[in-house]
């Protein structure tokens, strides 16, 4: 028996693709629900018009007259990759409209928290803020937009998060999650959402006749790389709007168009910009982002996408990576404690919990999201890493599985138990929380408790979907570069996976945690190499195993300056 599930994908017969379609792409695109040639559009000119996203002309009156008085604008982001593209897209956009007196502020992980808090206001009021501009924060921030007029600070919030029962008493909010928002799409990441609201100040302005001989009207085209890499580091889905926005960031990087910083990141990364896809950005240049935000100060990441110098580009982008390698083995470390506490448990016990909660007194509470996220994935249920945060308390960072809303386990403890968490928030599958050290052991017992009683078997049954199986003559350098090209692929619009049965010729291990194989497939077709990143090798079949069924992803090897196909391979079942 499987211990983890393949399921197929589902597809509907009924649809506009065009004709000419190739079957592959087809069936491909059917069974992620696309059924007309319009949800197929790459050109910028099928953006959705900003004119339906609520709040845009207050939003606009604030900073024109921002403008036109000279007021020090505090652009104020947050410490992941979509906030540090979102400070720098916005701080880069009103610079070049005119805007002489634009700052920044990201709030430190360590030392301010999330958002726009009080901390981070008088900051701001330090720095002579005379209006703040959230980007990707800001929608629970009262304290903070209070404090904030307290010292006559009006405020503009931009941000893609869920809104809570009340909003922040700001002078004008821009969210596409807010409920009396019409714009289509609430996807938008918060780069997205800063993007679209310098697209409607760009049109306001050329209204009032700003741009002339003195002052050219930028092409905002042109910050469409930080839009991408925002939008796929954010995990945000990829509706139709959000394909456009990255395709568009991805062509311009594929061109050479793109920020020094960018450049920067893709060379320490060792990519090539004209073969990059929108994977790429999410696992190889967020994570280089992120880890300032996680280890340090994320005015770094930001500084990096700011600056226009490529000497000074690549230095950052060589301190972001040893950052990125620190976090690594700090993250390592940390797993290795979190499976010894696992073990520990299944002594105690004769299974898991279906909810788990871990603590360490050293872990990092920068990395503790991550770990999560791991730990999740090895034992395919709810679990949150909890870390000190100095003062007798612990911040807590949770990833979920499909079938099990985080947050709403959350505020369903918060209601049973009223101050067991000190604050708690956060999406489906994502959520952070804070309590006291001292009452960690009463939540771990909670929250295991509510999950045994909220979950199923059936819902902690791991599923790898599937495209179904490729044909032999589909092995081919030109499927693979098919796929590449028809995409961007990423959250909620994945990247084709296939699955077969193979002959396993050959089996040998790469550097601590790759294996690479070489396969035949049953039935007939050519010799294939496949490759299965950080695997578990304790769960790898053994050399006596000639036949397997893979689930596998189809991929461009390049090297040295030849090009062939190789399997990525995601799952693994013997079959003798």
């Amino acid at each position: 028996m499987k211990s983890v599930e393949l399921r197929r994908r589902a597809i509907s017969v009924e649809d506009q693709l065009p004709a000419d379609l190739p079957p592959l792409l087809k069936r491909l695109y059917l069974q992620r629900g696309v059924r007309s040639a319009a949800e197929l559009e790459r050109g910028a000119k099928h953006l959705l018009p900003f004119t339906t996203l609520s709040g845009l002309e207050d939003a606009v009156e604030l900073l024109h007259q921002a403008l036109l008085d000279g007021r020090r604008i505090m652009v104020v982001g947050d410490f992941d990759a979509d906030g540090a593209t979102s400070t720098a897209l916005t701080v880069l956009a009103l610079r070049s409209m005119g805007g002489h007196n634009v700052q920044y502020l990201v709030p430190n992980r360590f030392d301010d928290g999330y958002g726009l808090s009080p901390e981070v206001v008088e900051q701001a009021r330090a720095r002579g803020a005379q209006l703040i501009l959230t980007v990707d924060n800001g929608i629970s921030s009262h304290s903070g937009v209070a404090c904030a007029h307290q010292h006559g600070i009006p405020v503009l919030i931009t941000d893609h998060h869920l809104p809570g029962e009340t909003l922040p008493e700001a002078e004008a909010i821009v969210n596409p999650n807010l409920n009396d928002c019409e714009f289509p799409s609430r996807a938008l990441a918060g780069v997205g959402v800063a993007f679209y609201l310098m697209m409607a100040l760009r049109a306001h302005l050329r209204q009032q006749g700003w741009f002339g001989a003195t002052r050219a009207e930028p092409n905002l085209a042109e910050l469409l790389d930080l839009v991408a890499l925002g939008t796929v580091a954010d995990v945000v889905p990829l509706d139709v709007n959000n394909r456009i926005l990255v395709w568009q960031g991805l062509s311009r990087i594929r061109a050479g168009k793109c920020r020094p910083g960018i450049r920067a990141l893709l060379e320490i990364a060792n990519r090539d910009a004209r073969q990059l896809v929108a994977s790429d950005l999410g696992f190889a240049l967020g994570p280089r982002l992120n880890a300032a935000g996680r280890l340090d100060d994320m005015s770094v990441g930001v500084a990096l996408l700011l600056t226009d110098d490529i000497t000074q580009a690549r230095m950052l982008a060589s301190e972001l990576d040893a950052l990125n390698q620190t976090r690594k083995e700090i993250e390592q470390g940390m797993q290795s404690e979190a499976l010894a506490l696992c073990q520990q448990l299944e002594r105690q016990q004769t299974e898991l919990p279906l909810g788990l909660a871990f603590y360490h007194p050293e872990w990092h509470q920068g990395v503790v999201g991550i770990l999560a996220s791991r730990l999740k994935e090895r034992f395919y249920r709810p679990v949150i890493a909890f870390a000190p945060a100095g003062d007798g308390t612990l911040k807590g960072s949770g990833r979920s599985i499909p079938g099990l809303h985080l947050r709403d386990a959350l505020e369903r403890l918060d209601t049973l138990y009223p101050g067991l968490m000190l604050k708690f928030g956060g999406h489906a599958m994502a959520a952070g929380l804070s309590l006291e050290e001292s009452r960690f052991d009463e939540f771990r017992q909670r929250f295991a408790d509510l999950l045994g009683e909220w979950l199923s078997e059936e819902t902690l049954q791991s599923v790898v979907w599937s495209d179904g199986a490729l044909q032999p003559g589909e092995f081919s350098l030109h499927t693979a570069e098919l796929l590449r090209e028809a995409g961007p692929w990423g959250q909620a619009f994945p990247e084709p996976a296939f699955d077969g049965k193979f002959k396993l010729l050959q089996q040998r291990l790469v550097g601590e945690r790759h294996l690479k194989v070489m396969l035949e497939p049953l039935g007939g077709g050519p010799l294939l190499d496949g490759i299965a990143f950080n695997v578990d090798t304790t769960l790898w079949p053994d050399s006596s195993v000639r036949q397997v069924e893979l689930a596998f992803k189809l991929d461009i090897n390049e090297y040295r300056g030849n090009r062939s196909v190789q399997l990525i391979i995601d799952k693994i079942w013997p079959l003798n």
